[in-house]
């Protein structure tokens, strides 16, 4: 059972609409579903909330160390309440996915994620992490400018359904039913089938039908005819 939620990302109004931000986007989103309220505190080096689920406390976290830093913040809430890696919840922006898509994993890499990896840093991988696609900009040199900047507004509206979708699904990641989530987290859409066009004789038997009698009435008047001409020139004869 997940019993700690982090979403990553830089304080600040500065960076508060920045793409590096969406995992902070969807932490306010899950706090204002459940009727939770973040607050500073400075022994979490970060903004804090919970809410019952299940009569299981859950609670919110927003490092405000700086992306880089996240870990200090996961690991000193962490070890207070003492919540083991595997019931930890991490939101955080991901450049492998296109916006409006999500994606649950349990352990793995950073990727280049800084807040990834300040949290390996301090505690390990075995925790979950909840990917919100923001796009990447195509060329890996421009990654940190593009992180940076404010989506478009398109992008954005895209980024939040991401979101919904995640606050779906977040019930049963809440249970631990993690494996479920995957499942249809990672289901690709069914394509269409196009549909077969039908053979002419077989969309309209009945015309079909009449063009095969139409065409042995008129051999059959071709073949009469013939026969007559053939009797005439006999007669002449």
């Amino acid at each position: 059972m997940i019993k700690l939620i982090v979403g990553l990302g830089n304080p600040g109004q500065k960076y508060e609409d920045t793409r590096h931000n969406a995992g902070v986007w969807m932490l306010n989103s899950i706090a204002k579903e459940y009727g939770a309220s973040l607050h500073s505190e400075t022994k979490f080096s970060g903004l804090v909330g919970r809410f019952k689920y299940a009569s299981q406390d859950i609670r919110l976290l927003f490092p405000t160390t700086f992306m880089n830093l996240s870990g200090q913040a996961v690991i000193a809430l962490s070890d207070y309440f003492k919540i083991q890696s595997e019931e930890i919840l991490v939101l955080h922006d991901e450049l492998d996915l296109e916006p409006g898509t999500v994606r649950l994993k349990k352990g793995g890499g950073h990727g280049g994620h800084n807040g990834l990896r300040n949290i390996i840093q301090h505690l390990d991988n075995q925790f979950y992490r909840l990917r919100i696609g923001i796009g990447h900009p195509g060329d890996r040199n421009q990654v940190t400018n593009f992180v940076l900047k404010m989506p478009s507004d398109k992008e954005r509206l895209a980024i939040e359904k991401g979101i919904d979708i995640g606050l779906k699904h977040l019930p049963e990641i809440i249970k631990g039913n993690m494996q479920k989530v995957m499942n249809q987290l990672n289901q690709k859409p069914k394509k269409p089938k196009q549909a077969i066009q039908p053979l002419q004789s077989e969309t309209n038997p009945e015309a079909s039908r009449s063009t095969v009698l139409s065409e042995e009435t008129n051999t059959a008047k071709t073949i009469n005819t013939i026969g007559k001409a053939e009797n005439q020139g006999l007669n002449t004869d």
